[in-house]
């Protein structure tokens, strides 16, 4: 067993861009049934908000006979995120099979101190495949000697190539702090303390980069963030991911169950792509890659992932087994992409023009994608997705004059027939292309098909996805938990008339999109089996009242040849 920390980055400098952004859009427009069973485990005690473990715990990454444990320390009141200060401490760590922890499995100590931001990782090794843990954490030494954390539960993966029966996964994005509190996460705590969820992906904007007020729900700022200020310094952006941890519907959540989590943008700052971003002004906030990398760091340092960061010559992206079941790629679109477009043709849209080879994943990990997908012989590619797969055409919702600001919401205006949201990979739709061909034939070869799970854009969707030729599976779009949605930044209430006829607009115009609701919050579930995958998007009834219990409020289900069927 060994531990693994963040390591610092390096800065650069290039450009940046600044444009449409949804958040701006918002600021001008904006002017049930419980979880059964969850008494079969014991729940654990929530984090303190006082204490050495008041950021709680979290697991992820889950390998047959591995898994990342995780936590935070503070040793001292002067220790705080990002302040540099405090003193080194030592961290021990327990796994054991039982709730009771009678039946320690693996044991030891690591260090921490100022150069993480006093946060642990922990690599466990030498586990036993397909098999639920209990991990905690203890000061050793010191005036806090003996202090224990909170429980956690973890599960790691089976070995590839098991026969897997079944494989539930919960899919979550967009938790904006000021827009509400995270209610979506006591259920899914819940449901994987009742062993209902076996495995949790977060789909990127885990944070929001925006100065206190900027970006708020409908009914101004439930809470506020921490600093107030956007943030770009590293000390900026520890201090922001640690106050999410401070949520404690996060905190069970991440203590529930192992999680798999990619970044999307506003881990940095709103639109990022290789070189810059929307939202970045190099005059007054510095060089972008500097920015990027001190958002990186914070990030490997405050989530259990096992990934290695960019700017330190790794990659984030990487691809976990479940069995013959599943096999999951967790793809990153933002640290390689060309710049998004502007403006388009018909040429750029379909990617035959002088742009057709502009890309999303870069070459690199193109290729790697690729590759991973071919050696697969699961019955499922799982694609860990941060922004909008499916084409998405909204040219008859913008030109209706009653839901044309729900396209302005969705994507910035162009051309009739044309992709409105070149952000998602429809500005990068020689790409798309690119990987649906591989899909494609690896679907001929082996009868495998494919599950994309995607955050983004506030909403939910659920998409069939095609190749030229055939049908080769469905794509999850979760609402978001918190962050602005439809009706919030047109100022109307959730089932309002504006957004049911724009739904239905949607669906006439593309018949592969087989459900959309564009109002609202919550998170999703896939249940995978051999025969077929069944989806639930579950809701919560308002983000700005703490919740314990969300209502599935739509289930379909993806059969093999025949797409999504209610």
């Amino acid at each position: 067993m060994n531990s693994q920390h963040s390591l610092p980055h390096s800065p650069a400098d290039r450009p940046g861009r600044r444009g449409f952004s949804r958040r701006r859009f918002f600021a001008g427009a904006a002017a049930g049934t419980a979880a059964a069973g969850a008494a079969a485990l014991r729940r654990p005690a929530r984090a303190a908000n006082a204490g050495a473990f008041r950021h709680g715990v979290a697991s992820g990454d889950p390998l047959p006979g591995s898994v990342i444990i995780w936590t935070r320390v503070t040793p001292t009141e002067d220790a705080a995120p990002g302040s540099g200060l405090g003193p080194e401490s030592t961290v021990g760590f327990e796994v054991a099979a039982d709730l009771d922890f009678r039946d320690i499995v693996a044991d030891g100590q690591v260090s921490t101190g100022p150069g993480v931001d006093h946060t642990v990782h922990v690599e466990l090794t030498d586990l036993q495949p397909d098999t639920t843990y209990f991990y905690r954490f203890r000061i050793v030494g010191g005036p806090l000697d003996g202090e224990l954390s909170p429980m956690g539960r973890t599960r790691t993966a089976p070995n590839p190539g098991d026969h897997v029966e079944k494989l539930t996964v919960a899919f979550a994005s967009c938790t904006n702090w000021e827009a509400g509190f995270y209610s979506p996460f006591y259920d899914l705590a819940d449901r994987a303390w009742a062993e209902e969820i076996d495995l949790v992906t977060f789909l990127g904007d885990y944070i929001y980069e925006y100065a206190s007020g900027e970006y708020p729900g409908p009914r101004g700022i439930a809470r506020e963030h921490e600093p107030a200020h956007e943030i770009v310094s590293l000390a900026d952006y520890r201090a922001r991911f640690a106050k999410q941890h401070t949520d404690p519907a996060a905190q069970e959540a991440h203590g529930a169950a192992p999680w798999i989590v990619i970044w999307d943008d506003h881990e940095v700052t709103n639109d990022t792509w290789r070189e810059g971003a929307e939202n970045h002004d190099e005059a007054s906030q510095g060089p972008y890659l500097e920015r990027r990398n001190n958002a990186m760091q914070a990030y490997f340092e405050w989530l259990p992932v096992r990934a290695t960061s960019p700017s330190k010559e790794g990659h984030i992206y990487r691809s976990l087994d479940f069995g013959d079941l599943a096999h999951v790629s967790v793809m990153d679109l933002r640290t390689y992409r060309d710049e998004q477009p502007t403006a388009f043709n018909h040429n750029h849209a379909n990617g035959t023009g002088p742009d057709g080879q502009r890309t999303i994943l870069g070459s690199e990990q193109f290729q790697w994608l690729a590759d991973d997908i071919r050696s697969s012989r699961a019955r499922w590619n799982v694609l860990a997705n941060s922004v909008m797969f499916a084409p998405l055409n909204l040219s008859l919702v913008r030109d209706d004059r009653r839901t044309s600001d729900v396209a302005e919401f969705l994507g910035p205006r162009s051309a009739p027939g044309i992709p409105l949201n070149y952000d998602q990979w429809d500005g990068y739709a020689a790409d798309r292309e690119r990987l649906l061909d591989v899909l494609e034939e690896h679907n001929a070869q082996t009868g495998a098909e494919c599950l994309v799970l995607t955050g983004d854009i506030h909403t939910e969707w659920g998409n069939e996805i095609y190749s030229r030729r055939s049908l080769l599976g469905a794509e999850a779009v979760c609402a978001s938990v918190t962050a602005p949605n439809v009706a919030d930044a047109l100022g109307l209430p959730p089932g309002n008339g504006i957004s049911r006829l724009a739904e239905d607009v949607i669906k006439n115009g593309n018949h592969h999109v087989r459900h959309v609701n564009l109002d609202a919050h919550g998170y999703g579930i896939a249940r995978l089996a051999h025969d077929g995958v069944d989806l639930t998007w579950l809701r919560v009834d308002d983000p700005y009242v703490e919740q314990y219990a969300l209502t599935p409020a739509v289930e379909m289900r993806y059969e093999p040849g025949q797409g999504l069927v209610s």
